[in-house]
């Protein structure tokens, strides 16, 4: 059986659990990181040397990055619904997931360490306006995009964008500062609630 290491409070290991609920895999899953078994153990780095969570153990298959995860656990179980195997539709998935890693994921990390989960250090008011500010501009390209699409993000069907976009846009909803309403993100985010994958997975834990 698949193994995931990592903490329910972890938005790349909620990606991860979402993405295995949609394909219907049965998993165990660890807890490590944060709370809970540390990463820093010689145990843990042997699988990640990054020692972040989270980890995918699928027999002789160890990876990390979540993304990467959830592309492999899509494309090994012929689920050409989440990752398209035609190159050109493939890629169009692959782009989002790889903007909102270094768009809005890497953007948001200062805001959202300081004001929703406290965390020591993060506690500069310039450092966190920045942060605000660059995160806020990323989720508004993101609301204008959305104008005119259908429900999804890579096309007229539910995929694998929509899981790593979705749970930022939560992590956008869910962190306490002023921001604009964006509309049409916020009807985008609705319909991704009513997936019964996302109830189970997608707001567990801390945003």
């Amino acid at each position: 059986m698949i193994r995931i290491l990592g903490r329910l409070s972890s938005i790349n290991v909620r990606k991860v659990l979402w993405t295995c609920h949609e394909i219907g895999l049965d998993y165990e899953r660890e807890d490590w990181g944060r709370g809970f078994r540390p990463t820093a153990s010689d145990e843990f780095m042997a699988l990640n040397p990054h020692a972040l969570v989270p980890v995918l153990i699928d027999g002789p298959t160890v990876l990390w990055e979540s993304n990467t995860i959830c592309r492999y656990l899509a494309a090994s179980r012929g689920r050409d619904d989440l990752l398209p195997s035609a190159p050109a539709a493939r890629a169009e998935v692959e782009k989002w997931m790889d903007w909102q890693a270094t768009g809005p994921g890497q953007s948001s990390s200062y805001a959202f360490h300081a004001l929703s989960r406290r965390t020591p250090g993060y506690d500069d008011p310039a450092r966190i306006g920045e942060s605000q500010a660059n995160w806020t501009r990323h989720m508004t390209i993101l609301d204008a995009y959305l104008a005119g699409r259908g429900a999804f993000i890579a096309g007229d069907a539910f995929s694998l964008a929509d899981i790593v976009l979705g749970l930022m846009a939560q992590r956008w909803f869910l962190t306490p500062f002023d921001k604009p309403r964006l509309e049409r993100l916020h009807a985008y985010y609705s319909g991704l609630c009513a997936r019964p994958a996302f109830v189970g997975h997608g707001g567990a834990g801390v945003p």
